[in-house]
């Protein structure tokens, strides 16, 4: 047995070694470069073929990306040409050049593409990119036509992202770990996540062409988000001529609602404009239940409360701008976005409280509450690109200036019903909160290919951030309403971040280093006004990252990262003030929150460019944790956030695309993770909790007959977050669209949640703690949405499906 064992590996030796050697031997070969047109400006998702300069015969293909470049590996000794193809432009071809033992590493000239000046009348050529592509250093979900994308908004799509999750109080994490950034057009956002939020949910999904999953960033991002980054990209006009789309969506859930979306662009010569804007009436509704039972000195009483939070979300967003090519060379622009919206929310609030488990309540009150809220805002973006030389010597510029103004007047009405004190008079609390931000964010980046193989990045950014929030709170009394001295308050925050990153990237034959370090430095101050209290902070820290990526074959490829990252607290997360649900219910900020710090591991195997495995490991030491207590005194639950310890995260995710037929298409994702959360001081106790968790999502694509359908199921099991256990979450979306007249005008019908499973439940039972929270929103709707694109189309580039920064995901609550 010995003998053939000592046999077998010595063939698998001996076949490794003639394996590594022929691969030695062949020593394959790299060619790149960059498809331009006259004005220097990338074309993309063009044709590139490379032919063998002999007899013309193709070799292999390949599409341009976004910024114009291709790239083919693994390619053998020999005398090539490289051609590319695109609708609306001349076909453009290189000379020929030679790959050989002393010259691996091709770099092609730039080819220059002239516009075609043949008429194509009405001629549209579709290139449909997969739904998810695996790219070296992101996931990419192409959302543009998408059945279950128009009608729906960001947050919907961003819950059907593969690792994607998002919680009760519509906070989201990746992978299973919360504290992800999320940025709009490779800008951060600003927002905090209840202002992100809110947003989202008001931003309509058919503006949406794809969505990127950075789960381990570079140097040249913002060292923000322990899980990752999340970037948005909106839809951008790339036809001559003026075009643009109308979208109107109706929908009936609990409650009917409606939005419109008009977007426009015009592009001739040198400029291009663009313009869009969206609104919408959504009202909708949720129940919370509420079970607690408070133990002082051996004594329980046990709280019952249920809420109905019925809300009316009228939201209105625009953007606005252009971009000019001054020369070949030189690119500026300008952008405005921003929205102005009201949410107006009824809230019933009826709570029984009992000295025993069952039987009568020994007392109840009832709360009625009036929550108006507005938000306005507006950001303004100056951008400048200048190309150096044909190599990829590049200088950028970008200045942007935000500002909020959200304000919020709520009305707490409590009446009390106790026969022990049956002439208690009611309680009526009034909330006035102002509040302001002020952004302001410049940023340099530079790019050089020092060799052709080298390529060097390196930039600076600064930010400042200024909030100011005033709570003006008031109750009844003889006399009429006077000022509460314990929950007026105001804060102030001022943080100021000054940045600067250097990042090298090195090609060899089939691998790729990336190395590089980001410096960041902040001074912070916190001022508690009322309290004349000031907590500053000045700090300043390094985060290293390394990437490796080696392509074994055409087929096989792996990747190995490294990233350190930095979450700040959110600006309403350090606001002190106290929102109530009810006189036992209620939230509070925490101006003593600590920065998290976490290193992430990652390891990322690709074959054919589709399946794709990825194991991980992240370790974040101060982890910032959002946790329920319980004050004896009042017998008060208030949520909060607090520093703990550390927490631990394993991950293992699985993405499998299946063609099962032509007309029908599956893809399947699945995440396996493990949370550990520890912390020996958390409200006068041990924290030591973990449990293995996965999500699974399924999304099937179906064509026939010219309609296009796609059904989506997803599933995550019951998960252990800091105190909180969590319980299953599941459903099943369904939609269907049909195109009319040469695809300019569509029509769409979906429907969420198909069978109202989608609930958000979980316990708390920590030191006095225990709480059992049964939540439902409005979740099972039904969208009706018909889209038309108008305009010139008589030449038009093939369709693909494919900033501000992290301060602004901090940004106050909305």
């Amino acid at each position: 047995m010995k003998t053939h064992l000592l046999k077998i590996l010595t063939i698998i030796l001996c076949a490794g070694y003639l394996n590594t050697a022929s691969a030695q031997s062949t020593n394959p070969g790299k060619i790149k470069g960059v498809l331009n047109d006259t004005q220097s400006k990338p074309v993309d998702y063009a044709s590139v073929s490379l032919l063998n300069a002999k007899d013309s015969t193709t070799v292999i293909g390949t599409l341009s990306t976004e910024a114009g470049e291709y790239h083919f590996d693994n390619i053998k000794n020999g005398t090539y040409i490289v051609k590319a193809t695109v609708v609306g432009y001349e076909n453009a071809s290189s000379q020929p050049f030679t790959v050989s033992d002393s010259s691996k590493t091709i770099l092609v000239p730039v080819l220059k593409m002239k516009t075609s000046n043949r008429n194509l009348n009405t001629v549209v050529i579709t290139a449909t990119k997969p739904t998810i592509e695996h790219l070296a250093d992101k996931t990419v979900i192409n959302v543009a036509g998408s059945v279950l994308a128009t009608g729906n908004t960001a947050m919907d799509i961003l819950e059907r992202a593969p690792g994607v999750t998002v919680d009760k109080d519509d906070n989201i994490s990746l992978k299973g770990k919360q504290g992800v950034t999320v940025m709009i057009n490779d800008k951060l956002t600003y927002l905090s996540a209840a202002q992100l939020a809110t947003l989202l949910r008001s931003t309509d999904g058919g503006t949406i062409q794809s969505i990127e999953l950075i789960t381990n960033p570079s140097a040249k991002y913002d060292a923000a988000g322990n899980s990752g980054i999340i970037n948005i990209k909106l839809k951008k006009n790339k036809m001559s001529g003026t075009n643009g789309t109308v979208s109107v969506t109706g929908g009936l859930g609990t409650y009917a609602k409606s939005s419109e979306e008009f977007s426009i662009n015009h592009k001739e010569g040198n400029l291009n404009v663009f313009g869009n804007f969206s609104r919408g009436d959504i009202p909708s509704a949720r129940i919370i239940d509420i079970d607690r039972v408070v133990t002082d000195a051996g004594q329980s009483t046990y709280f019952k409360q249920s809420t109905f939070m019925p809300q009316v979300n009228h939201y209105n967003n625009y953007s606005f701008g252009a971009d000019y090519d001054s020369s070949p060379k030189n690119t500026f622009g300008f952008a405005v976005n921003g929205y102005f919206n009201q949410d107006d929310q009824g809230n019933t609030n009826n709570t029984k409280i009992s000295s025993t488990p069952t039987g009568a309540p020994d007392s109840t009150q009832k709360t009625l509450s009036q929550i108006n809220q507005s938000y306005r805002n507006y950001t303004i973006d100056l951008n400048d690109t200048y190309k150096i030389d044909t190599l990829g010597q590049e200088l950028s510029f970008d200045v942007d200036y935000s500002k909020f103004n959200n304000n919020s007047n709520a009305n707490y009405d409590t009446f009390f019903s106790n026969p022990l004190n049956p002439t208690e008079i009611p309680l009526y609390l009034r909330q006035i909160t102002p509040s302001t931000i002020n952004i302001r964010v410049a940023k340099v980046d530079y790019t050089k290919n020092m060799t052709k193989s080298l390529k060097l990045e390196v930039g600076g950014k600064y930010s400042d951030v200024k909030t100011d929030n005033d709570l003006n709170a008031t109750t009844k009394t003889d006399s009429g309403y006077v000022n509460d001295a314990a929950l007026t308050n105001r804060f102030i925050y001022d943080e100021k971040i000054s940045a600067g990153y250097v990042n090298f990237t090195k090609t060899y034959k089939n691998t790729s280093v990336e190395v590089g370090l980001r410096g960041e430095y902040t001074q912070s101050k916190g001022d508690l006004v009322t309290q004349d209290s000031i907590n500053q902070r000045k700090y300043f820290n390094l985060f290293p990252s390394a990437f490796l990526h080696h392509t074994f074959n055409d087929k096989n490829e792996v990747n190995l990262s490294y990233s350190r990252r930095i979450d700040r607290p959110d600006y309403s997360d350090l606001n002190p003030f106290v929102y109530y649900l009810d006189q036992y219910t209620y939230s509070q900020g925490n101006p003593f929150l600590r920065p998290q710090y976490t290193n992430n591991f990652e390891l990322n195997y690709t074959y054919n460019k589709s399946y794709n495995l990825s194991l991980s490991y992240s370790h974040t030491m101060d982890a910032i944790q959002q946790i329920i207590l319980t004050k004896d005194a009042t017998k008060a639950s208030y949520q909060t956030n607090l520093n703990i310890s550390s927490q631990d995260a394993y991950n293992a995710s699985i993405s499998i695309p299946v063609t099962v037929t032509k007309w029908w298409s599956i893809n399947f994702d699945a995440t396996a993770f493990y949370l550990k959360f520890k912390s020996d001081t958390l409200a006068g106790g041990t924290l030591n909790r973990g449990k293995l968790a996965y999500v699974v999502k399924a999304n099937q694509t179906f064509t026939f007959a010219g309609f296009k359908a796609e059904l989506f199921a997803n599933y995550q099991s019951p998960l252990t977050y800091g105190l909180y256990d969590i319980y299953a979450r599941y459903n099943v979306d369904a939609g269907i669209s049909h195109s009319f007249d040469n695809k300019k005008l569509n029509i769409k019908f979906s429907v969420s949640d198909i069978f109202n499973t989608q609930r958000n439940n979980l316990d708390i039972n920590y030191q006095s703690d225990n709480l059992q929270i049964r939540q439902k929103n409005e979740s099972r709707i039904a969208r009706l949405s018909l889209t038309y694109n108008f305009g010139n189309s008589s030449i038009k580039k093939r369709e693909h499906q494919n900033a501000m920064g992290e301060e602004g995901s901090r940004a106050g609550g909305q």
